[in-house]
């Protein structure tokens, strides 16, 4: 049995060895000459998996360690009988800790409190779920757009985009970038989108770069109509540098990158892969996935604000200003700093150890994933 492999999936060295050739390659130069005998891929997003890719190849199946798919041709796959599978949820947590970050860095640079602010979440899957329960404990009131999960449930919380478009302080969009159909996602954020916004209306992209039309935002951000958070990009790696300069925080694709996300993902593609050949690997999951360096955090709250004790936990486990300076410097390095990002654990591998501390501070820290010892 032979596996083709992106080289930049985590943890996946050494796993399927035991059964199976497994080729290393870098996922842009993953070729039809490479899995012309391959019978499986485990791939991510720089793979673009099309007919003109598989075509006369011998792969059965196509394992994505990622959330998104839309890298994959399902059409093709599923008239070709080869079985594909994403990782839904993987990296949930992960964009929950980035979008943390992001709203206690706004809150704190624009002085303005987190607490009752409105919070638009586009999209409420794993990820918008994940964003919903954060805002929450953060104290945000929260509007809720989701179009196919209200289809299927009902009306109940849910409410139109426009709502979310003339009523959100903050929007921040979780959605998968569909092209074409009744939920269309593709430059869903458009010139028409962004002047419904109120004047200083936050906008948050962390799902697709192509789920927002780059000329409209730039057209936005200089008329002062909005202000961004970006994490995804139109035409990555080749960003639109412009785009880049006018966003208050630009990072490269990252926001779904903990350590966490990467093996959940990783897990999920190796045992989804082990289950359709039949292989003797049940519920794997990565050994050697690394502790943080400081898991125990000690706060001091003496003299602070509960949203200082907060946002100095965040911080702890995640930086986001290092992202965002790293890409402004070096933009031309996108896939580079993608590829090499560094650990990053998310806040259920922390535990918080607070002095002078209330429990109102203490129960948001637990409802964000932290351990209080």
């Amino acid at each position: 049995m032979k596996i083709v492999a992106d080289d930049k999936i985590p943890f996946l060295r050494g796993a399927l060895e035991p059964f199976a050739e497994v080729i290393y390659v870098p996922g842009k130069a993953i070729t039809k000459e490479i899995i012309r005998d391959a019978d499986a891929l485990l791939i991510r997003t720089r793979t673009k998996c099309t007919p003109e890719l598989l075509q006369g190849s011998a792969v059965r199946f196509i394992g994505t360690a990622t959330i998104g798919f839309d890298h994959l041709n399902t059409n093709y796959c599923e008239e070709n009988d080869i079985k594909w599978t994403n990782a839904p949820g993987c990296n949930s947590s992960s964009v929950q800790q980035y979008i943390t970050a992001a709203l206690l860095k706004l809150s704190r640079d624009h002085n303005f409190p987190l607490k009752g602010k409105v919070l638009g979440i586009v999209g409420v899957g794993n990820v918008g779920t994940k964003v919903e329960k954060a805002a929450r404990a953060l104290g945000m009131e929260v509007m809720l757009n989701d179009p196919p999960r209200e289809r299927k449930e009902g009306k109940g919380n849910f409410v139109l985009l426009g709502d979310i478009l003339y009523n959100a302080d903050i929007i921040t969009v979780h959605v998968p970038l569909n092209f074409v159909g009744e939920d269309a996602t593709w430059h869903m954020f458009n010139e028409k989108s962004f002047k419904k916004m109120r004047k200083g209306t936050w906008f948050i992209n962390a799902a697709r770069g192509e789920v927002v039309d780059t000329a409209s935002i730039r057209k936005a951000i200089s008329g002062d109509k909005i202000r961004a958070v970006l994490d995804v990009w139109e035409n990555e790696p080749d960003i639109d540098n412009t785009l880049m300069h006018q966003a208050f925080l630009a990072t490269p694709h990252i926001a779904g990158y903990s350590t966490d996300g990467k093996a959940n993902g990783t897990a999920m593609s190796v045992n989804a892969l082990c289950s359709f050949f039949g292989l003797p690997i049940d519920s794997w999951y990565p050994k050697d996935v690394p502790p943080p360096p400081d898991p125990v955090i000690i706060i001091d709250g003496k003299g602070m604000e509960d949203y200082d004790i907060i946002r100095q936990a965040v911080n702890r486990t995640y930086s986001i200003e290092h992202d965002d300076i790293r890409l402004r410097l070096s933009p031309r390095d996108f896939e580079k700093q993608r590829g090499d990002y560094r650990l990053r654990r998310e806040f259920t591998a922390y535990s918080v150890k607070l002095k002078n501390a209330g429990t109102d501070v203490r129960k948001i820290l637990r409802d964000l994933g932290f351990n209080l010892v």
